[in-house]
C-alpha cells in the first residue's frame, strides 16, 4: 500500500492556515499559463486581452467549480450555514463548473473583444489540463478525491489525521492518481496536435477525452449513484460528449460550405 501522511494545512501566516489544495491551485495556474501564453500569443492574441481575460477566467473558474460542487450536495448543511458555500478548504471542486465558467467568460470576451472564440477555446484546453494535473495533486494530499476501498498494492491510505478521507487506516482506490496520470496523457496528446489541428479542433479533444476520463475513473470513486447505475459526473460526462461532437460537427459543416465556396 501507498502511505500519505501530509497534514493538508502547509503552514500559517498569523491565525490563517495556508493549505497545500490552494497551493496546488496557484502554482497550477502559473504552470498553465507557462504553457499557454507563448501558445495564446501565436494564435494572435496580445498581452493586454490575455491578463483580462485570464483574470475573468479563474474568477469564473474557481466560482463556476465551486457553486457546481455545491449543488450536487445535499442543500440542507449550506443553506443553514451559508458560509460553507465558500469553503473550499473543506473539499469540493467540480472541474465541469470551471470549465462552463470559462467558457462563458470566452464567449463575452470574443463578442467584446472581437477575437476568435475557437481559438481562445484551444489556449483555454491547453492551460486547462496543465492546472489540472496540480489541482489533483492537492486532492491527493487533502485525501479529497478517493476511490473505493481496495486491497490493490497501489492503494493508498490516507494515515494523516486531518485529512478530508473518511478513514485513515485503510486504503482507498487512488482516484486522484488516476486523473492525475489521464492529465499528463492528455496533455501529450494536445501538444502534439496543437499545431495540427483547426481552430476549435484542439478544445474539442480536450473536451471529450476529459469526458471519457471521468466516465472510466468514477467507476472507482466512491461517489453517489444518481441515475441508470451512473454518477453524477458520468451523466455530466455523457451529456457533454454529445453537444460537444454535435458543435464540433455543426462547425466542420460550416468551414466545409465555406471552403467549398471560396
Amino acid at each position: 500500500m501507498i502511505t500519505i501522511n501530509i497534514t493538508p494545512v502547509a503552514f500559517h501566516i498569523g491565525p490563517v492556515a495556508v493549505r497545500w489544495y490552494g497551493l496546488m491551485y496557484v502554482v497550477g495556474i502559473t504552470v498553465g499559463l507557462l504553457v499557454a501564453w507563448p501558445f495564446a500569443k501565436s494564435k494572435g492574441f496580445n498581452n493586454n486581452q490575455l491578463i483580462t481575460i485570464v483574470l475573468w477566467s479563474i474568477l469564473a473558474g474557481l466560482i463556476g467549480a465551486r457553486l457546481y460542487y455545491v449543488i450536487q450536495q445535499p442543500l440542507g448543511p449550506y443553506l443553514s450555514e451559508p458560509w460553507r458555500i465558500l469553503a473550499v478548504w473543506e473539499g469540493g471542486m467540480a472541474f465541469y463548473g470551471a470549465i462552463f465558467g470559462v467558457v462563458l467568460v470566452f464567449l463575452i470576451a470574443s463578442w467584446r473583444m472581437k477575437i476568435s472564440l475557437l481559438k481562445l477555446m484551444d489556449v483555454g484546453a491547453l492551460f486547462a489540463v496543465v492546472g489540472q494535473f496540480f489541482g489533483r495533486i492537492g486532492n491527493l494530499i487533502n485525501g479529497d478525491v478517493i476511490g473505493y476501498p481496495t486491497n490493490l498494492p497501489w492503494g493508498v491510505v490516507y494515515a494523516n489525521p486531518n485529512s478530508l478521507a473518511p478513514r485513515h487506516d485503510i486504503a482507498y482506490q487512488p482516484a486522484a492518481i488516476y486523473e492525475a496520470l489521464i492529465d499528463v496523457v492528455l496533455f501529450g496528446v494536445l501538444w502534439w496536435l496543437r499545431k495540427k489541428l483547426k481552430p476549435g479542433a484542439l478544445f474539442f479533444v480536450y473536451v471529450i477525452g476529459y469526458s471519457i476520463s471521468q466516465i472510466i475513473v468514477f467507476t472507482w470513486r466512491d461517489n453517489k449513484v444518481v441515475l441508470f447505475g451512473l454518477k453524477q459526473a458520468q451523466l455530466t460526462a455523457i451529456v457533454v460528449i454529445l453537444v460537444a461532437m454535435i458543435i464540433f460537427l455543426v462547425l466542420l459543416l460550416r468551414q466545409h460550405r465555406l471552403t467549398t465556396k471560396t
